[in-house]
Order: structure tokens, then sequence, then C-alpha cells
């Protein structure tokens, strides 16, 4: 008998492996994930994914195959304790004749690093067959010690026509929606897929409530139609944590996207980092280090582009402040581009830190007392603005890098402004 009391999402958790919809690159029938939970042969592993993607619906078919006692914990409420009792639980040949478990820990990522030191011994033996489950970058935030007796697999997030396939399934399983009537369209149902960026329990929460607050027309049908969907589908804003793996990508994206002269690109990173409610003033920062870094002497005016629209956003605020931010990412996606003097200083500093580079020449010194002329500072100085174009060859850099290059222009340098040198 299925409880129609509990929702949908968890009334479609798939029961089996052909039941599953997605991940296609590590649940293909020819895949190693995929056979060895078929033959039952599971070593421990860390499903790390964004929210919806099915990381629990995974462990649900795995608690459905196994023959082994199958324990489940969230990280969020679990403590020491309740791992010493699952662990306890496990070896109590008298009820689990087997001596192990398969041991799954929802948001393994909370776990602090004595939880986790916890789990080690049990997990090195045997005792334990880990699945933890994380929406953040595991290699960050888990214990490199279960790492390394884990396999991690990434799992991504579904697409709208997966998200469509099990949506449809709904519709049609008597764990779902069956018994209700409804009319709904492909093209209408593809709308909840479409919206729900990714996350399958945002996309079967949307659709119930679309079906539970319609009401039943003459026909004995539940109508659902594109009005009553828009409706009932959720403000999904792009939910990341800011101190999150999701943080740092889309930041990583913006950047790059501006490195790489997509305007389009640069403008869709920056909105999905407003309206997660990113820090204004961090972008504006990240568009006047990009200004500097990527735009560079190609187009100077860039960085003074980028400098004022930071104080602007400063006095400004959201939500106008979105504009001034958009004008400045947009103007330095669309300058040329020149790293030559991000390459410069690094070489420089390369120099400094790692090599003997000698000394500063004496007659570039500064003689700040008298007599200090005697000792050979600021001696046979030449002054640039007495000489023809108020330029005059003389040696800057120390004897021993004398020739150094750390500065080269490249072709997208406009150097008609460069001091011509004889």
């Amino acid at each position: 008998m299925v409880d129609l009391s509990k929702p949908l999402a968890y009334r479609m958790m798939p029961q089996t492996l052909e039941e599953y919809v997605g991940q296609e690159d590590i649940l293909g029938k020819d895949k190693m994930l995929y056979r060895t939970i078929k033959a039952d042969r599971l070593s421990s592993i860390i499903l790390w994914g964004p929210p919806g993607c099915g990381k629990t619906s995974l462990a649900k078919v795995i608690s459905n195959t196994t023959k082994y006692k199958f324990i489940k914990l969230n990280a969020v409420t679990a403590g020491v304790s309740d791992i010493k009792n699952a662990i306890e639980e496990a070896q109590n040949l008298l009820l689990n004749p087997s001596g192990k478990c398969i041991l799954f820990i929802d948001e393994i990522h909370r776990f602090n690093k004595l939880q986790q030191d916890a789990l080690l011994p049990y997990v090195e033996n045997g005792t334990v067959i880990l699945i933890g489950a994380t929406t953040e970058n595991p290699y960050f935030e888990v214990n490199k010690a279960l790492i390394s007796r884990s396999m991690v697999f990434r799992l991504h997030e579904l697409s709208s026509d997966d998200i469509f396939k099990i949506l449809k399934n709904a519709l049609n399983s008597e764990r779902g929606l069956k018994d209700f009537n409804i009319k709904i369209s492909d093209d209408v149902l593809r709308k909840f897929s479409l919206v729900s960026n990714g996350d399958v329990r945002t996309a079967l929460n949307d659709l119930e409530v679309a079906v539970l607050t319609t009401p039943v027309q003459e026909d004995g049908f539940i109508h659902i139609t594109e009005p009553i969907a828009k409706e009932c589908v959720q403000n999904h804003k792009e939910v990341f944590d800011k101190s999150g793996d999701a943080h740092y990508d889309n930041i990583s994206a913006f950047i790059k996207s501006m490195r790489g002269s997509d305007a389009d690109a640069t403008v869709y990173y920056l909105a999905k980092a407003l309206d997660s409610g990113e820090d204004p003033m961090f972008l504006a920062r990240r568009i006047v280090i990009s200004a500097s870094e990527d735009v560079g002497l190609a187009n100077p005016n860039a960085l003074i582009v980028a400098n004022s629209a930071m104080q602007a956003v400063s006095m400004v605020g959201m939500p106008e402040a979105r504009i001034i931010l958009a004008e400045a990412a947009i103007y330095n996606a669309n300058s040329k581009k020149s790293n030559a003097s991000y390459l410069a200083i690094d070489r420089a500093l390369e120099d400094v830190r790692t090599n003997d580079t000698g000394t500063i020449p004496m007659h570039i010194r500064n003689a700040v007392a008298k007599g200090m002329e005697k000792e050979g500072y600021h001696v046979g100085y030449k002054y640039p603005h007495d000489y023809p174009k108020h330029w005059v060859k003389q040696q800057y850099l120390p004897d021993k890098i004398k020739d150094k290059k750390y500065f080269i222009p490249d072709e997208n340098i406009d150097t008609s402004n460069f001091q011509e040198k004889l």
C-alpha cells in the first residue's frame, strides 16, 4: 500500500537500478559502479554532486540490493556515539552474521575531523562499507585517509530530459500520481523540468503542488495548464554556499568568460552570482583584477572603468549596482587582452625570490646625506629630462641581470605612446 501522505519525491525514489534515471557515465550497464552494485561487491564510495541529482536515491537502490545490513545516518544530527552504535550493531554476529554493514552517511562533509576519524579503523578493516554523500568537494571536506580508502564518483545535475522522464514516470506510477486522473501536455510537463535547475526533487515537488491545489473538473480530470504550472513553480534561485564548491565554480566561470572575451557568458555568470546573493563588492573587485591581469596594457582604460565601477557600486548598492557591474564586466570581456604586465611582475618576483640578482647600481641609488657621493651614491646618474625626447641610455638593472627582459609587449599592446628609445 502506497502512503500518499509522503511527498511525491520520496515515493518516487527508485527501488532498483533499472528504475534509476540519469548518471549514465557512472551507472551505465558496462560501468564499474553498476556492475559492483549488481554483484553486491561494493567497496567504500563517496557520491559527490549537487542537490537533487540522485545521491540519496542511489543509496536507496543499494540498500534494496545488498545482502549486508544497511544503516543510514545524517551527519547533521549524528555524532560519534551514533557511529559507535552502528559499528556495534554491525559486529553483533547474532543479529548480523556477516559482521559488516553498509553505512550511508548523508552530508558527510558536515562530520568534523573527530567524527570522520572514528570511522576510519572500521572502514580500513572492512567492518564498514562506507557510502558518503556530499554536495561539497570531498577532496577539501573529507578526511584524506577516508578519501584514499574510497572511490569518489562525481554525480552531475540531471538533464531536463532526465527530469522529464522521471515526471512522466510519476504520472503513470502507482507510487506516484496515477490515481489522480491528471491531464497535462508534454509541453507543460517539460516546463517543470526546465525550471528545476537539474534538481529532480524540486521538479517533483512543484508537480505535486500543482496537482494537489488544482480542483477536479466536470470531466473528472485535473487539468494542469501552462498558467497553473507557472503559478505553482517556485521562484528557483541559484543557491550556493558562499564558502562552497559551487561558489568557486561560478566565480571561476565568470572570470574565465571575461578573459575569453565572451560577453554573454560573462553576464550570465554575473547574474547567477547576483541572484544567489553574492556580495556586489566582491564581484567588483574581481572585475578590477581582471582589468589589470587579463586586459592590461591592451586597453589601460579597462582598469579605470573597473575601478570607477567598484566605487560606484560601493556608493549606489543593489539593485542598481547590477547595471554598473554588468557595464564594467562587458567592457572587460569585449576589450583586447594582454597579460604582459601579469607575466612581467611574476617573472621579476620569481627572480627576486629564487636567484642572486645582485645589487642596485650605485648611480641610481639615493644620496640622502652629504658625503655619500664619495661612496659612489648617485654618481654618474643621467637625468632623462636633460636629453632629447626625455630619454637617455643608461643601466638601471643590477649588473648580474642587466640584460634581463621581464616586460615583453605582445601584439595587442599599442606601443605608439611608449617612450621611443634610440
